[in-house]
């Protein structure tokens, strides 16, 4: 049985929605799955005016969080977070940058790695977060399953790189429908092609 982590950073929900529909897709493929949130680095404090920031902090922050063993539990990983800025948001960035003791073991090597994202327009830089987040994932000599075109799905999504989100306030508990196909398919083809890594 293929061995999935599923570690994501969520600001205001998006993301955690996104994971929780990866973590059942992967499921379902026959995956055995860890659904890990990074650990919030902001004090509370400085987000209690958002209410969506806060409800997610409050509803994910007695979940296990991210650790490196998880990745080195895992045949195969797949990441998530908002874009900031055309990158991945500062908290899964301290997580990847926590990991270098097992980048030098070469513990992190060798596994699938995949992941989504989410911003609050369409061009908001989804594409540079995943593909940013992957170099680092090349550092880890990580093996990158993006879903490119490989089910007609992906044409109307649109995105060969992972699976994307364009965000609003409007929409933080509900995925529209090439959301969820994108990120289903996302999760079957990691699970799919770690198996046959690993058999």
């Amino acid at each position: 049985m293929t061995k999935l982590a599923v570690i994501f950073y969520s600001a205001t929900g998006h993301g955690t929605t996104m994971a929780q529909r990866v973590a059942a897709a992967a499921e379902a493929a026959g995956a055995e799955v860890r659904v890990r949130p990074v650990a919030e680095t902001r004090d509370p404090a400085s987000f209690a005016h958002n209410p969506a920031w806060t409800a997610n902090y409050e509803a994910t922050k007695d979940l296990p969080a991210a650790i490196g063993e998880d990745i080195v539990w895992a045949d195969a990983v797949i990441f998530g977070s908002p874009t900031r800025f055309g990158c991945v948001a500062a908290q899964l960035r301290d997580f990847l940058d926590s990991l270098g003791g097992l980048w030098a073991e070469g513990k992190l090597a060798d596994k699938v790695y995949a992941a989504f994202t989410s911003s609050n327009t369409l061009h908001g830089g989804q594409e540079t977060t995943l593909l940013t987040l992957y170099v680092t994932l090349m550092h880890f000599g990580g093996i990158i399953v993006p879903p490119g075109y490989t089910d007609p799905l992906k044409f109307v999504d649109g995105n060969p790189y992972g699976a994307s989100l364009v965000s609003t306030h409007d929409n933080i508990h509900e995925l529209d429908e090439p959301t969820v196909n994108a990120l289903d398919h996302l999760a079957r083809r990691v699970v799919e092609v770690a198996g046959r890594l690993t058999s």
